[in-house]
């Protein structure tokens, strides 16, 4: 799971690729075994066969339990091989590992995966992988981790539009740890089929859906913001700063990069209007000098359907919280 509470949208690593990263990682512990073994050697010439042979062992496990170990810690998941493959471990909702997870990792990689049960062939790593639908290896295993490819996609959320950029400057101040993870998961596949839905019932479920985020976000959104939007720029915004903790570039540039105006405002911003003179939301329709819509009953979704005649409720009963 991910910031928005839906199954990893990034690629899990293929085994070709998480191969070639153990391979260079490999490279760099055996020269990093022989240069430490060799100084070994010099300093302690006049040393029994019995002392070296122990100092030997215990340099061996250091450096194929310790390399990996400081590297994914240090780094959260990336060792030399993955940052070159562009690679990373996670944990397996998407979060990132801490020593207890490295450390699982390295010795379970160095006793069965990749070392002593496996003699030193990686023959138990390589089954095991390519024996699990995520290609996880028994440290993944014991450890919930999983590996993925780095490279997060950059034009938004994974099969929506991109989060609209006048919402961008109200999304980077929202309050969004309240907001649970169902709640997140049924906002995001509202949206991915929201142009399979009828109207009338893409405006209620959307309205329905943007109320319940409003009642456990704050700020409220602006006013004249269709629920969608809203809905969008809010799972955008939590998919960004989840991007930003896991140390990935989201959407290609940092927050608040660039001059992002408030939805709705003009394009100078400045003092605060007087509401008289504010410039109402462009998806309303109406012109620069007309008073902003009422904060209280918002559009409905993109596509509106009437309201039935008699009825004085707009189609989606969707209110922002007071």
């Amino acid at each position: 799971m991910i910031g928005e509470a839906v199954e990893l949208d990034v690629r899990t690593a293929r085994l070709p690729s998480r191969a070639l990263g153990f391979a260079l990682d490999a490279l760099i512990m055996l020269a990093l075994l022989f240069a430490v073994l060799l100084v070994t050697e010099l300093l302690g010439a006049e040393v029994d066969d019995a002392l070296t042979a122990a100092v030997g062992l215990a340099i061996t496990v250091g450096v194929f339990v310790g390399y990996p170990l400081l590297w994914e810690t240090l780094t959260r998941g990336r060792s030399p091989g993955k940052y070159a493959m562009g690679l990373r471990v996670v944990r397996t909702d998407g979060g990132p590992i801490v020593f207890r997870h490295a450390l699982a990792r390295a010795l379970a990689g160095f006793i069965v995966d990749f070392g002593l049960l496996s003699f030193f062939t990686g023959v138990i790593g390589i089954v095991v992988s390519a024996s699990t639908a995520r290609g996880q290896r028994i440290g993944d295993l014991l450890a919930g981790t999983i590996v993925v490819r780095e490279r997060l996609p950059r034009t938004g959320l994974p099969g929506l539009p991109p989060p609209d950029p006048r919402l961008a400057a109200w999304a980077q101040r929202c309050e969004l740890a309240d907001l649970p993870d169902d709640l997140a998961l049924a906002a995001r596949q509202f949206l991915v089929r929201a142009g399979q839905l009828a109207p009338p019932m893409r405006a209620q479920l959307g309205g329905r859906l943007a109320a319940d985020v409003a009642a456990r976000v704050a700020p409220p959104p602006p006013p004249g913001t269709p629920p969608e939007a809203y809905l969008l720029a809010v799972l955008g915004e939590r998919r960004r700063r989840e991007t930003a903790r896991l140390g990935g570039s989201p959407w290609g540039g940092a927050p608040g990069s660039g001059p992002a105006a408030p939805y709705g405002s003009a394009p100078n911003p400045g003092p605060a209007p007087a509401p008289a003179r504010a410039v109402a939301s462009p998806w309303h329709g109406t012109g620069a000098g007309t008073p902003p819509p009422s904060p209280t009953p918002w559009s409905a979704a993109p596509v509106e359907s009437p309201a039935p005649s008699g009825s004085s409720e707009p189609s989606s009963g969707f209110a922002p919280p007071g």
